[in-house]
C-alpha cells in the first residue's frame, strides 16, 4: 500500500509506505523518523496503531504522514522537488514530546519489499549529512546532528542503543546491515523541524540517457485534461490522485506501478494509455506510442514478454483509438509497424482444419497471468480481432486497401474459431457462459473474456454469454464487493472488478454503481489501489503497491458513467448515482475525448427533474446521442439539440 512521490517526466519515483518509512531509490534502502525520549519512551510509526496518512495534491504530490503515542507526535511530508536541476527526495518531519527528548532520522537496509544492503555509512560536512555506501548516495539535514549513533550486523538494530550517542562518526558491514541513527533534540512542549534531503542521483543520469525532452511542471502536465465535478468529494479525490498517478508513471515508458511493476507491459500500457486519451492527455500518450515500435521484433511481434500473445492485438488497438480520439495522424513508421503487426497475428493463428476445439485460435499462452497457466486463452483471441479490426482502419487511411480487406477478412475468421470452440465445448459446461479457454470450466479465469464487451465492444452489449459469465462471477468470485482473483493473485483485484462494472454498466444493469462504491470503499487513505487487495486486512497482498492500472480504470468508468461510445452513438449519463442528483450542486465532466470528437457535459439536478447540457467539437456530423441517466426515461435526442430536460420516472 505504498504511494509513490515524484514530478511529471521523471524517472525517479520514491516510495511512501502506510506508516510513512521512506525509499528513495528503486529496491534501495530507507529512512523512518521516530521519537525517542529521554526515559526511554519511543514513538515508532511503525509500532503505533494512531497513524493518519493522506495526499496533498495542492502543489504536485506529497504524502503526510502523522502519528501519535500519547504526549509524543511526529508529521512528515514526503515530496520530490528541483534543486538547482537535479531531483531530490524531500521530507519535511515535525516532531514534538512533552519532556526531553530525541527527534530520530534512521537509516534502515530494508524497503517494504525486503532487505536492501547497505555496507557502510559515514556522517560529513560537519555533521550534516550522511555518505552512504563510499560515496554513491547521500542524506543531507537542515540543521546539524546533535547526537549520532551507528550500528551494523555484529552489534544489531541501531535501535536497540538509543538514545546513546556513539564515539565513532562511521561504520561498514560485510553482511550489508548497517543501520544508523541522527538525532535531534528536543525540548519539552516545542516542536521541531527538521528537513531531509536525498539527492535521486543514480535515477538522474539513468533519466537523462532516456529522455531529453524538457520536464513540465504539474500545472503544464494536467494542461488539457478532462475535469470533473462531482458532488461527492471522495470520488472526486480518487479521480484526482488517479490522474496525477498516470502523469508520475509515464515519464517516458508507461509503468504498472512504482516499485514492483516499475517496468514495461504492452497490456497494462494498452489501458493506462487509453485512460489518458480518454481524458485528453495527448501528448504523454502519443510520446509513449513513439516508442512502441523499438520493442517489435522483425516477425511483427510487439514484445515486452515472452509467450503472451495479447501483446499485438493490445499494441494496434491503442494505437487506432489514439488516432481516434485525438484527431491525429500517425506517423509512416508506426503505420508500417501496425502493418507488420496485424500479419504476425495472421501467421500465429493456427490451423482452422485441426479437429480440436483451439483450431483457428491463438497458441497455448501464459497470457496474463491472473488467467493461470498456458492455455488457448479467448483473452489473447479478443484482442487479436482488435488488433486485426484496427490495423485495418489504419491500412485504409493510409491507402492500403488490400491489406484492410484483408486483415478484417482475418478478423472475421477468427471470430468464427471462437464461435466454433464455444459452441464444441458448451456440452461441457453446465453454464452459457465464456470460459477462459475451451479446455477450462467457468472458473475465475472467465474474467479474461469479458474483454468481448469491455473495452474492445466486440460482442453486443446484451449477449447472453456475456451477461451470464458477469453473473457466474459476481455469484462465486466476488468478496467484499470486489472480484477476487485465485488464480496467482490471491486477493481483491480492484482493475478487474472494473472491468465487470463496465460489462454492468454497458448492459444497463445498475449493480455497476455497487461496484463502483466497493472499489472506492478499497482504496488506500491517499487514494491508490494495490493490484491485489487482502479479504481480510485491506492491505496490499500481491504485485504493486501502488498500480497505475486501477487507477487508469478508475478514471475510464468514471469517464463512461457521464459519456461513452456505443458503436455509431454517444451514450450519456447512464452511470450516474441518484445520490449525485439529490443536491442542487451541478455535475459536469468535460472537455471529454471521443471518436467523434470531444463533448462537455453538465447535469443541473431539480427537484422532479435534471437538464442536461452539453457542447461537442465533433470533427465531422454530430453523432446520435442517447441520454440513459439512472431512473429516468431514455431518450434519443436530435443531432441540432444541445440540452435535454429529464422528468423523474418509475423506471429502474
Amino acid at each position: 500500500n505504498w504511494t509513490a512521490v515524484g514530478l511529471p517526466g521523471h524517472e525517479q519515483l520514491p516510495i511512501v509506505d502506510p506508516r510513512g518509512l521512506v525509499t528513495p531509490f528503486w529496491d534501495g534502502w530507507s529512512l523512518d523518523a521516530w521519537v525517542v525520549t529521554d526515559d526511554k519512551r519511543e514513538l515508532i510509526p511503525a509500532l503505533s496503531t494512531s497513524v493518519k496518512q493522506y495526499l496533498d495534491m495542492n502543489s504536485g504530490i506529497a504524502v503526510i504522514t502523522e502519528s501519535v503515542n500519547g504526549p509524543l507526535s511526529l508529521q512528515s511530508r514526503v515530496e520530490v522537488i528541483l534543486q538547482e536541476g537535479a531531483t531530490v527526495c524531500r521530507q519535511a518531519i515535525i516532531a514534538a514530546a512533552d519532556c526531553g527528548a530525541w527527534l530520530v532520522i534512521t537509516l534502515r537496509p530494508y524497503n517494504p519489499e525486503g532487505v536492501s544492503f547497505i555496507h557502510d555509512a559515514k556522517l560529513i560536512e560537519n555533521n550534516r549529512a550522511w555518505s552512504i555506501d563510499n560515496g554513491k548516495h547521500s542524506v543531507e539535514f537542515s540543521a546539524p546532528v546533535d547526537r549520532y549513533q551507528f550500528s551494523n550486523y555484529r552489534y544489531g538494530d541501531v535501535r536497540v542503543q538509543l538514545p546513546k550517542a556513539s564515539e565513532r562518526d562511521s561504520i561498514k558491514c560485510d553482511v550489508g546491515m548497517v543501520t544508523a541513527a541522527a538525532m535531534f533534540k528536543l525540548e519539552a512542549g516545542i516542536p521541531r523541524r527538521i528537513t531531509v534531503h536525498t539527492p535521486l542521483i543514480d535515477s538522474e543520469v539513468h533519466s537523462a540517457k532516456l529522455d531529453k525532452r524538457p520536464f513540465p511542471s504539474w500545472p503544464e502536465a494536467l494542461t488539457g485534461h478532462t475535469i470533473l465535478n462531482l458532488p461527492d468529494a471522495h470520488f472526486q479525490f480518487l479521480y484526482e490522485a488517479a490522474l496525477r498517478t498516470l502523469i508520475l508513471h509515464s515519464p517516458s515508458e508507461v509503468y504498472a506501478g512504482p516499485y514492483t511493476y516499475k517496468r514495461f507491459w504492452f497490456r497494462d500500457a494498452a489501458f493506462i494509455l487509453h485512460a489518458m486519451l480518454c481524458v485528453g492527455l495527448h501528448d504523454r500518450a502519443e510520446h509513449a506510442l513513439q516508442r512502441f515500435s523499438e520493442r517489435q521484433t522483425h516477425t511483427g511481434y510487439f514484445l515486452s514478454q515472452d509467450g503472451e500473445w495479447d501483446s499485438n492485438g493490445e499494441a494496434l488497438w491503442i494505437m487506432q483509438r489514439f488516432r481516434e480520439l485525438t484527431g491525429r495522424a500517425l506517423t509512416q513508421e508506426q503505420v508500417k509497424s501496425a502493418h507488420s503487426g496485424a500479419h504476425w497475428i495472421i501467421r500465429k493463428r493456427l490451423s482452422d482444419t485441426l479437429d480440436k476445439p483451439h483450431a483457428g485460435l491463438l497458441p497455448a499462452g501464459f497470457s496474463a497471468e491472473h488467467l493461470g497457466p498456458n492455455d488457448y486463452y479467448y483473452w489473447d483471441d479478443f484482442w487479436a480481432i482488435a488488433g486485426l479490426n484496427a490495423a485495418a482502419e489504419l491500412a485504409e487511411q493510409s491507402g492500403a486497401q488490400e491489406s484492410a480487406a484483408q486483415f478484417r477478412q482475418e478478423a472475421v475468421q477468427l471470430m468464427a474459431a471462437i464461435e466454433r470452440s464455444l459452441k464444441l465445448t458448451a456440452k461441457r459446461r453446465d453454464r452459457a457462459g465464456i470460459p477462459a479457454s475451451p479446455y477450462r470450466r467457468m472458473d475465475g479465469g472467465a474474467i479474461g473474456s469479458i474483454v468481448a464487451s469491455y473495452p474492445l465492444n466486440i460482442l453486443p452489449a446484451d449477449d447472453p454469454r456475456l451477461l451470464e459469465t458477469v453473473n457466474f462471477l459476481l455469484s462465486k468470485c466476488f468478496v467484499d464487493g470486489g472480484f477476487f482473483q485465485d488464480m496467482i493473485h490471491s486477493g481483491i483485484n480492484m482493475y478487474l472488478t472494473l472491468h465487470v462494472a463496465q460489462v454492468l454498466l454497458r448492459a444497463g444493469d445498475p449493480r455497476c454503481l455497487d461496484l463502483m462504491r466497493a472499489v472506492a470503499e478499497l482504496a488506500s487513505p491517499t487514494g491508490q489501489w494495490p493490484e491485489a487487495i487482502h479479504p481480510r486486512t485491506h492491505g496490499g497482498c500481491m504485485g504493486d503497491g501502488q498500480h497505475a492500472w486501477a487507477a487508469a480504470e478508475w478514471i475510464m468508468m468514471l469517464r463512461n458513467c457521464f459519456v461513452r461510445e456505443e458503436q455509431d452513438r454517444l451514450i450519456l449519463a447512464s452511470g450516474i448515482f441518484s445520490t449525485w442528483l439529490s443536491g442542487t450542486s451541478a455535475l459536469s465532466f468535460g472537455p471529454a475525448p471521443t471518436r467523434f470528437g470531444a463533448i462537455s457535459i453538465t447535469i443541473t439536478p431539480g427537484h422532479e427533474h435534471i437538464d442536461i447540457r452539453w457542447e461537442g467539437q465533433w470533427r465531422t456530423e454530430t453523432p446520435m446521442i442517447e441520454i440513459r441517466c439512472p431512473g429516468f426515461a431514455h431518450t434519443v435526442v436530435a443531432a441540432s439539440q444541445t440540452c435535454a430536460t429529464l422528468t423523474r420516472s418509475l423506471v429502474p
